[in-house]
């Protein structure tokens, strides 16, 4: 094996009861285009028990590039042995591989290549799912420069990306350890905005996210009071990271979108009142602290309407919201000022004892379009002149006021 003074790339695993997954994880990384001598791999066994560290360590053996084995105590989650790779990584980039998943066989190739040509500090390769459903909003087209601001990336916050490893470093870098999930995510955004740009390869697939038969991926499991955990922590950030304004809004999409809008889902449903009422209050701040209009306006309106009602708190009015949603209902449109507002009559529009405000149930043009009648031209001056007299109504602590 020809020996360089620095690779290109150190892959990170780290593996907790990963078998029979890894086998074909591993198969992946030996299938690399890019030349082995330009790759190392750090791999982490956090204290299996089914011939995880042993499957690791036959690896090691009999791999073409340089392969170290760390097996260690169980840590408890992903952040811990991601730490102890990122610690002994020598490569210029780094690339968290999940031991369940796999690569594509160009992938580390591509990513490089993306990486250096276009100097970016971070690379997102397309990602497949086997048996499990992967993001795909982000995957339109490739992307030499962008940033978290005017893509779609945002909504792909897995740690499995190619990052500068100089970037980590400046800023001291690490995965959140208290966080027993969305650990990834609070480490991927704040890369996104530290990054001197980012690259998009949509191309080729990189990266197969495998559902495991056995149920046993991280994110499938725990407490929901994780996920209030994970949404305060990106939310932190994003308010820490980013001035208050439009920038700070598009961002904040993303952890109500996706981490906390699901809490009051169906299973939302089926909650006893002790949780209903103790969701309730793990929301509450979130809704006052980040909840206001340039956010919820940029929801879909069963998304808003329902995380009014949280702001509101209004538990009450929520289960009928969710049973029409769940129903796949048509919500019937109601066109006004000549076609230019289309409101969509989700349950409780103009009820007078429930009181929501009718800007709530506004379709913004891009939902609004598959109405006929409407007139989107005219309809982008109307809904600025709404939003400006919403926020003028407003107190500055936000949206949750609206009602009032």
């Amino acid at each position: 094996m020809t020996v360089v003074a620095q690779p290109d790339v150190t892959v990170i695993i780290g593996a907790y009861e990963a078998m029979p997954y890894l086998v074909e994880c591993l198969a992946s990384v030996e299938r690399q285009t890019l030349d082995p001598a330009r790759m190392e791999v750090i791999a982490v066994d956090d204290g299996s028990a089914d011939g995880t560290g042993e499957c690791l360590e036959e690896f090691a053996a009999r791999a073409a590039m340089s392969v170290t084995v760390i097996r260690q105590e169980n840590s408890g989650g992903p952040s811990g042995p991601r730490n102890v790779g990122l610690a002994r990584a020598t490569g210029r980039y780094v690339f968290f591989l999940d031991a369940d998943d796999r690569l594509g066989d160009e992938a580390l190739e591509r990513m490089v290549a993306m990486a250096d040509k276009n100097g970016t500090d971070v690379v997102l390769g397309k990602v497949e799912g086997i048996n499990r459903k992967p993001p795909a909003s982000m995957w339109g087209e490739t992307l030499d420069r962008t940033d978290v601001f005017s893509s779609n990336i945002k909504f792909t916050l897995s740690a499995q990306k190619l990052f500068r490893r100089a970037l980590l470093e400046r800023h001291g870098m690490r995965f959140d350890e208290s966080l027993w999930t969305g650990e990834d995510a609070l480490f991927t955004m704040e890369a996104y905005l530290r990054a001197d740009g980012v690259s998009v390869v949509a191309d080729y697939p990189c990266y197969y996210l495998v559902g495991r038969d056995d149920g046993k991926h991280v994110t499938k499991s725990g407490s929901y009071t994780l996920r209030f955990d994970s949404a305060r922590a990106l939310m932190k950030l994003i308010a820490d990271m980013v001035p208050a304004g439009p920038r700070r809004d598009t961002l904040m999409v993303r952890p109500f979108l996706v981490t906390l809008l699901p809490q009051f889902g169906p299973k939302f449903l089926t909650d006893d009142d002790e949780v209903r009422r103790n969701k309730m209050e793990l929301a509450r701040p979130l809704m006052d602290a980040h909840w206001n209009p340039e956010v919820a306006r940029r929801l879909r309106v069963h998304e808003r309407l329902r995380l009014h009602l949280v702001a509101e708190r209004r538990p009450d009015l929520l289960p009928d919201v969710i049973e029409f949603v769940r129903a796949k209902k048509q919500a019937d449109a109601v066109l006004e000022k000549r076609g230019t507002a289309v409101y969509l009559a989700y349950p409780y529009f103009r009820s007078k004892p429930a009181g929501v405000p009718d800007w709530i149930y506004l379709a913004e043009p891009r939902e609004a379009r598959s109405v006929e009648g409407y007139r989107e031209d005219a309809a982008n001056t109307f809904l600025r002149r709404a939003m400006r007299k919403v926020r003028r109504s407003l107190p500055a602590r936000g949206v949750k006021a609206a009602a009032a």
